[in-house]
């Protein structure tokens, strides 16, 4: 429940459901994509590194200037060029596989800059790129 005089986010947590992993929705009719932005100084710099963390290739590139993943069904992370807003990005992608995940991250060359250990045996992972954008990991670790 919200504080007094404060309206709950479509989408919010509670500390029970958050440690069980159990989301609930206040409003099931909400849209069904998710794109999340992240800006970076210089694309062309970025993408490389991008591409690595992820593993694969951009799903798709809307234009020259930006690049797309489809990290899940109907969810989108994406950079694109815009210099005055780099490196304030805050992105955290709650994973199942959070141990797997890291050590392939790990394998194709990127270490994380941070862990953080919350009860219930969830960990945050963070990577940091270039800008300093913080892309970040979540899940049940070991």
């Amino acid at each position: 429940m919200a504080p007094m005089g404060q309206t709950r986010p479509a989408f919010y947590l509670d500390r029970e459901s958050c440690r069980r992993g159990q989301f609930k929705h206040v409003e099931d009719d909400m849209a069904q994509d998710l794109f999340v932005g992240i800006p970076v100084t210089e694309y062309a710099a970025a993408l490389p590194w991008y591409e690595q963390l992820f593993g694969v290739q951009p799903s798709f590139l809307p234009n020259d200037i930006e690049a797309v993943w489809e990290v899940a069904e109907h969810r989108y992370i994406y950079i694109v060029q815009e210099p005055e807003r780099a490196g304030n990005a805050l992105v955290l992608l709650f994973v199942d596989d959070l141990d797997e995940r890291v050590a392939k991250i790990s394998r194709r060359g990127i270490e994380p800059a941070r862990r953080e250990p919350y009860d219930g045996g969830v960990t945050k992972v963070i990577y940091r790129d270039a800008e300093g954008n913080e892309i970040s990991f979540g899940g049940v670790s070991g």
